[in-house]
C-alpha cells in the first residue's frame, strides 16, 4: 500500500527553518533605521533652532534700530538677555551658546566683518557692541553653538573642534532718525 503527503506537507515543511528569519532582517536594518531617524530628529531640531533664533535677532535687533540701544542704555548684556528671551524653549543655555556682534557698517554691500569661526572656536571675545547713533548702517550678527550628537551629521554641519553646529543669523538696517 503506497502512503499518500497530504497537498500542504511540502510547504509547511519549507516554511519552517525560517522562522527566525524576520528577527535577524530587523537586526540587520534596525541599527541604520534608528540612525537615520534619530540624525531627522536631531536636523529637525536644529532648524527649529535656527528659526527661532532668526525671530530673536530680528526682536532684539530692534532695540538698536529704534534707538533703545543707544547712549548706553542698553548693555551688551542686555542685549543678549533680550535676544535669549526670544529664543523660548532654547533661552536657558542660551547666554552660554549665543556670540553677539553689533556693528556700524560703512556700506550695506561687502561689509567683510572677520568671520570668528575661522580657526575651529567661536569664543564670546569676537563679538563687540556697538550701537551706532540715529540713520548708521549697523550689521548685527549672531552665532549661536548647537551641540550636535549623531556622528555623521556632526561631520557635515560643525565648523567648530568641539563638534557642534554653528548656527549663523545676520540682519543688516539702516538705523532709524530717533535724534528727531
Amino acid at each position: 500500500m503506497r502512503r499518500t503527503l497530504r497537498p500542504g506537507w511540502k510547504r509547511r515543511r519549507s516554511r519552517e527553518p525560517r522562522e527566525g528569519a524576520a528577527a535577524i532582517e530587523f537586526a540587520i536594518v534596525a541599527l541604520p533605521f534608528f540612525f537615520v531617524i534619530f540624525a531627522i530628529l536631531e536636523l529637525g531640531i536644529i532648524f527649529l533652532v535656527d528659526s527661532m533664533a532668526e525671530s530673536a535677532v530680528q526682536q532684539a535687533s530692534r532695540l538698536v534700530r529704534t534707538g533703545q540701544a543707544q547712549g548706553g542704555a542698553v548693555s551688551p548684556a542686555q542685549f543678549k538677555t533680550a535676544l535669549c528671551q526670544g529664543m523660548s524653549v532654547f533661552s536657558g543655555d542660551c547666554e552660554a551658546r549665543a556670540t553677539v556682534d553689533v556693528r556700524v557698517i560703512p556700506q550695506f554691500r561687502d561689509p567683510n566683518p572677520p568671520d570668528p569661526t575661522a580657526d575651529g572656536t567661536l569664543g564670546p571675545a569676537e563679538g563687540g557692541f556697538d550701537p551706532g547713533a540715529a540713520g548708521d548702517l549697523m550689521l548685527v550678527r549672531v552665532w549661536y553653538q548647537q551641540p550636535v550628537v549623531t556622528p555623521l551629521l556632526s561631520q557635515a554641519l560643525t565648523r567648530l573642534d568641539s563638534g557642534g553646529a554653528v548656527i549663523s543669523v545676520t540682519t543688516a538696517f539702516r538705523n532709524e532718525p530717533f535724534d528727531g
